[in-house]
């Protein structure tokens, strides 16, 4: 049975990637097969730089398949549209509020300065201005530097990847939905009732997109979201069939529900 690894959200930490991808090689070799599970940029400081290996492991012919995290169309949206907003984001911030991690995003591009943001009573938080710059002229100077490549990698990403006995996506299922028939929104964005939910959903549904301290088995999916978008390591794991194990320095360390 071949192995297939994988590694959660990345959020902009190029060195946590570097880190995990020689795990990964020092416990598969150079050609292990590897699910990335989405959420590439935001929050960490170099989103341009772990979207820039991603693209030339692929071209390199890396068996990697990459999928579509929420953060992923948030940055993609806004260079490409000025869209700010998703309406899953309840509490109504924009994407560069740190809280997003927006800024960081555009800082690893060359786009800096310090938000300055108005909170309507009641509404969607508007960016005031950015160093210099209104909104109109921010979208104009992200396009100005964000490589169009990087835009039509994140755009193309699929949303999920499957095997007989896993099914990896970046967010989650809704349960009681035919995988064909489930909502983009939901695949990249669901928590419950998907974190709730008991369901045996065929495969393993291995996920990122909600943050733990560590990676956790919960019996009918594994979250390998270890928080790294917060400073927190970043924990690749390897699947034999339905069986576990987190890689570590000192090698396989297995997970269990």
């Amino acid at each position: 049975m071949q192995p297939i690894y994988a590694i959660g959200d990345i959020h902009g930490q190029k060195d946590m990637l570097d880190a995990a991808l020689a795990l990964i090689a020092r416990d598969g070799g150079p050609d292990a097969q590897v699910v990335f599970l989405g959420d590439y940029t935001d929050r960490g400081p170099d989103s341009r730089g772990v979207i820039n290996a991603l693209i030339a492991g692929q071209n390199a012919g890396c068996r990697w398949v990459c999928l579509r995290g929420n953060h992923d169309r948030l940055f993609s949206r806004f260079v490409r549209r000025g869209i700010a907003h998703d309406a899953q984001v309840k509490s109504g911030i924009h994407w560069i509020n740190p809280r997003l991690g927006g800024v960081t995003t555009l800082a690893s591009y060359g786009v800096t300065g310090d938000p300055v943001f108005h909170h309507p009573t009641g509404g969607r938080e508007r960016l005031e201005q950015f160093s210099t710059m209104d909104q109109a002229g921010l979208v104009q100077a992200a396009q100005a530097t964000v490589p169009p490549a990087h835009l039509d990698f994140l755009d193309a990403l699929p949303l999920y990847h499957q095997t007989d006995d896993l099914l990896f996506v970046h967010a989650g299922l809704r349960p009681g939905i035919a995988l064909a028939d489930q909502a983009e929104d939901d695949l990249i964005w669901i928590r419950d009732p998907f974190l709730n939910s008991a369901d045996d959903f065929g495969q393993l549904v291995v996920h990122g997109h909600t943050a733990l301290d560590s990676p956790q088995h919960f019996g009918n999916r594994v979250d390998l979201d270890g928080g790294a978008g917060y400073g927190r390591p970043l924990v690749p794991a390897v699947f034999e069939g339905r069986d576990c194990w987190l890689l570590t320095d000192r090698g396989r360390v297995p997970l269990h529900p």
